[in-house]
């Protein structure tokens, strides 16, 4: 896909996607997250996320929320480990109410106190949801687990202790300390010349005066592996397993991503549904996932189940990993597994917003932008014997840590 990047003198860079869709989507990427927080400030990098719809310099809360709504827009933030994202998808005549409402709430954001009072008990309320479903609660408990003692470990949450301590000095130093203007990305795919999306963008982000000093990470070590089952009141089993894995910028990170997708990924006819839910009908969902990361990885599946079938999911699923390490791939299924993998890859492309902020987050992890083609051609050259070597060093079971979520009596 064609693009075009330019750097502003304070380092913010703007990505220019030409589109010949009526709708444009639109993202500021921000290259930090939960892994930058201190341990006594868990949860600061989300709590930021949301206050930055709170109150600016120039507009209050409602003004914030129907700036692009009242022009049927859409805006939306999250926060991951590693990122923080604003994405906006609107009409294309609303580049400019766009960028200056994006400039806006990243920069000149207030944190009054009052609103850092009401929010704080909308996050412990989603706290407190969160940890009543227990699909999504083994997530976090189990990357904790895996990453003991690092960052990457921490709920992106927060606790309730540490959300309520959390003080607006805490925000204005961890924004000066983490919110580098040439790890910042404005992304725009529309209907624009360049031209135009570079005089806007000029207009809004050239003035931030630039933060250009180093981002200093420390990388995760590899912790022992551990087994850990946690006795819940709860109706199912719930459990995961998985090892740290491949970095964004290890050679064998398209190679994961393709086994990842032929044991557990996206459709109904991966190994372990397959194997799992339609031939043994012992769960309901059971899915993997791989999550490459900027110097870690991790690779995880999940499944939930009756207490009394969780051994016998466990083995069918041990006894899948051994299958695929003893018995490597053929060149023909491993050529019907890339072109089912490069045909999933295209269909998302689709996804105008998700393309958006794909592209921005590329550009601050590689410096460049990937075609296609090019990402084809990655999958494409992954060979028999790194298939053999990824699936003998991460699908074997004795490199791997598990969490159990197990029901008991009330």
């Amino acid at each position: 896909m064609e693009y075009n990047v330019h750097t502003l003198s304070n380092g913010i860079r703007l990505l220019h996607v030409p589109s010949t869709s009526t709708i444009s989507h639109a993202c500021i990427i921000i290259n930090t997250g939960s892994r930058d927080e201190d341990e006594k400030q868990m949860g600061l990098a989300h709590f930021i996320e949301h206050l930055i719809f709170k109150r600016t310099e120039k507009r209050n809360t409602n003004q914030i929320l129907t700036r692009l709504e009242s022009v049927g827009a859409d805006l939306n933030a999250y926060t991951t480990k590693e990122y923080t994202c604003i994405h906006a998808s609107f009409l294309q005549p609303y580049l400019d109410r766009t960028l200056d409402l994006f400039n806006d709430i990243v920069f000149h954001s207030l944190f009054p106190e009052d609103e850092m009072e009401k929010e704080k008990g909308v996050i412990l309320d989603e706290i407190t949801s969160y940890l009543d479903q227990p699909e999504e609660a083994i997530n976090d408990d189990f990357e904790d687990q895996l990453f003991a003692g690092h960052s990457f470990g921490r709920n992106i949450l927060g606790t309730p202790e540490t959300v309520n301590a959390l003080t607006q000095e805490n925000i204005l130093q961890f924004i000066k300390d983490n919110y580098k203007t040439d790890q910042i990305v404005v992304a725009v795919l529309g209907n624009y010349p360049l031209n135009k999306l570079v005089k806007v963008g000029t207009k809004y982000f050239e003035p931030v005066p630039a933060n250009l000093s180093v981002k200093k990470r420390i990388a995760p070590v590899q912790n022992l592996p551990q087994n850990i089952v946690v006795n819940k009141q709860i109706m199912q089993a719930h459990c995961m397993m998985g090892v740290q894995a491949y970095s964004l910028h290890h050679p064998y990170k398209a190679g994961l991503l393709l086994l990842n997708n032929m044991l557990g990924g996206t459709g109904m006819s991966s190994i372990l549904n397959l194997q799992l839910r339609e031939k043994y009908g012992i769960a309901y969902t059971i899915e993997s996932n791989y999550s490459p990361l900027s110097d870690t990885g991790i690779f995880a599946l999940y499944f939930g189940t009756d207490k009394e079938k969780v051994d016998k999911a466990i083995s069918l699923i041990f006894k899948e990993f051994k299958k695929i390490r003893s018995n490597p791939l053929t060149e023909i299924q491993l050529q019907k597994a890339k072109n089912k993998f490069i045909g999933q890859i295209a269909l998302g492309e689709e996804n105008r917003i998700g393309l958006i902020i794909s592209m921005a987050k590329s550009l601050i992890d590689y410096h460049k932008i990937d075609d296609l083609e090019t990402v084809f051609n990655k999958i494409r050259a992954v060979s028999v014997t790194d298939m053999a070597n990824i699936s003998n060093e991460i699908l074997d079971e004795n490199n791997l840590s598990s969490l159990t979520f197990f029901p008991t009596e009330n």
